[in-house]
């Protein structure tokens, strides 16, 4: 299992106590038909392996699906979920062959294994504290709070860097427009969040299936506040209490897809995706990669079923109105890289080394056809020291914070990092691409609700014509060094760095 302070963590988020360095890389019930438990396998059928989790990628229609679930049965496999929208069913199985036998069926597509690691009792883990607000901060920045901000708003420099604030003078957003936070769960109770969040379109989806049950969305004790604190950026309320998010007038959900120990695994990513299509979210974000591979190589039998199952999901999501946004990750590696070389996967199990091909092997879900790809800058407007990047696949970029010491804000704002809401009613700043993501989803959200009726290709279309250029920044020396740090590829209007350039708020509410 990684951790957050490794290469490429799985949230890409950096808890902002550790110190950024340079030589630190930083982190990172709906129409679905639920199908009833299958019958014990039969004897023949070997049952002694360790027990994993699949998914089984389906063609054809409702006679197909059923056949399907048949072989799954005689196979050794017990359905846990079938997401007939899509053709995905989640399966588990302890038949070692069970993947082997079930990609011979007719129907099957494709079928592969989730994860490496058996599937086992989940147990919390604390991955590391954040910078927490500290009272002197919030009495000072409280204290430079103009009538019309909230208190802590001063602090949050990432507001007018995208012109967020200026924004708001026009409207807030609808309360029409929901955001969902696919993430580590979302402590709604929070006050900055509370005001603005949908329980409706909320859900557990770690299982791979949805489990609405009352708070069953929140991080559980000891588990991550990476998902409150997107949450808080993208629309946290303008109340007079605490931050401002970008869109503080558009409702939030929580759709939690990570487990206690934080592995983000391809069925509860897909429960997800489809669980926010049928509950009519206009946007998701998505601050992580799918485990146990930081790439998912589709030329390989398991992996290729994994990013099948997940673009299925992505796409049904767009075709259902929603606008997927997801941070390009935190290991400054240019993924428009001829090769890469991967030490950390499978990261649920022993890692190996390999050298991979991005465009075979994808970073999940960032680069999926369809999906919007966000790079972080700091305070300074420049490529964020951690940001991963890549011409032809990030598509915009926004603030994601970095090193004080490299970009540090002006006052006063003190933090080169992003400041916003954390379980139980506190506050704190945190750094990645994880905090980029939300404020491009925020935008998204504003688009959305100056124009109600734009589908998601439109709404995609005006993040990326509205977003204002930045040229490249070469040569690129962050920690002045006077070593490169990256290669900008590309020219003023798009490039590898910021793609279309940084989002705007205020362009997002003109009509």
């Amino acid at each position: 299992m990684a951790h957050l302070g490794s290469g490429r963590g799985r949230i890409l988020a950096l808890p902002a106590g550790l110190a950024l360095t340079a030589s630190l890389g930083l982190l990172p019930v709906g129409a679905a038909s639920a199908a009833p438990m299958d019958e014990a396998p039969a004897a023949a059928v070997a049952t002694n392996g360790p027990k994993l989790s699949y998914v089984v990628n389906v063609t054809g229609g409702h006679s197909t699906r059923a056949a399907v679930k048949k072989a799954i049965s005689e196979a050794g496999g017990t359905v846990v979920f079938a997401y007939d929208q899509i053709g995905v069913i989640v399966v588990h199985s302890q038949n070692p062959d069970f993947a082997k036998t079930i990609r011979q069926v007719r129907g099957v597509k494709s079928a592969g294994a989730t994860r490496t690691a058996p599937l086992a009792a989940q147990r919390t883990t604390d991955i590391g504290a954040e910078q927490p607000l500290t009272a002197q901060e919030a009495r000072a920045a409280a204290s430079r709070a103009s009538t019309d901000q909230d208190p802590f708003e001063p602090l949050q420099w990432d507001l007018p860097a995208i012109k967020a604030d200026k924004a708001h003078e026009k409207t807030l957003g609808s309360k029409k427009v929901t955001v969902a936070v696919l993430d580590t769960g979302v402590d709604d109770t929070h006050p900055d969040l509370a005001p603005n969040f949908d329980r409706a379109a909320s859900a557990n989806c770690v299982t791979g299936a949805p489990d609405t049950t009352e708070g069953s969305w929140r991080p559980g004790p000891g588990e991550s506040d990476h998902g409150t604190h997107v949450a808080g950026t993208i629309a946290a309320a303008k109340n007079g209490v605490g931050v401002t998010g970008v869109a503080p007038g558009v409702k939030v959900s929580g759709i939690k897809v990570s487990n206690p120990d934080g592995f983000f695994y391809t069925e509860s990513v897909v429960c997800g995706f489809v669980w926010a299509a049928e509950h009519g979210v206009e946007v998701t974000n998505n601050s992580y990669y799918v485990d146990p591979w930081l790439y998912t190589c589709k030329n390989d039998l398991d992996q290729g079923a994994l990013v099948e199952a997940l673009q299925r999901a992505t796409r049904y999501a767009e075709r259902k109105g929603a606008v997927n946004v997801a941070a390009a990750g935190n290991a400054r590696t240019d993924l428009a890289a001829d090769e890469i070389v991967d030490t950390t996967s499978p990261n649920d199990t022993t890692p190996v080394e390999r050298v991979i091909d991005p465009e075979l092997c994808p970073d999940v879900p960032a680069m999926l056809d369809g999906v919007v790809t966000v790079s972080a800058t700091g305070a300074k407007s420049l490529k964020a020291s951690y940001s991963n990047y890549g011409l032809g696949v990030v598509d915009i970029t926004a603030p994601g914070g970095d090193s004080t010491a490299y970009q540090p804000p002006e006052a006063p704002a003190t933090s080169g990092l992003i400041l916003s809401t954390l379980p139980g009613g506190k506050y704190g700043y945190k750094g990645g691409t994880s905090m980029a993501s939300p404020h491009v989803a925020g935008v998204a959200a504003l688009i959305k609700s100056t124009r109600p009726h734009a589908s998601a290709a439109e709404v995609k279309a005006l993040l990326y014509k509205q977003a204002d250029d930045l040229a490249c920044t070469n040569p690129y020396d962050i920690n002045g060094d006077g070593k490169v740090d990256g290669v900008c590829e590309g020219g003023d209007r798009y490039n590898g760095f910021y793609g279309t350039g940084m989002t705007d708020a205020l362009d997002a509410v003109r009509r």
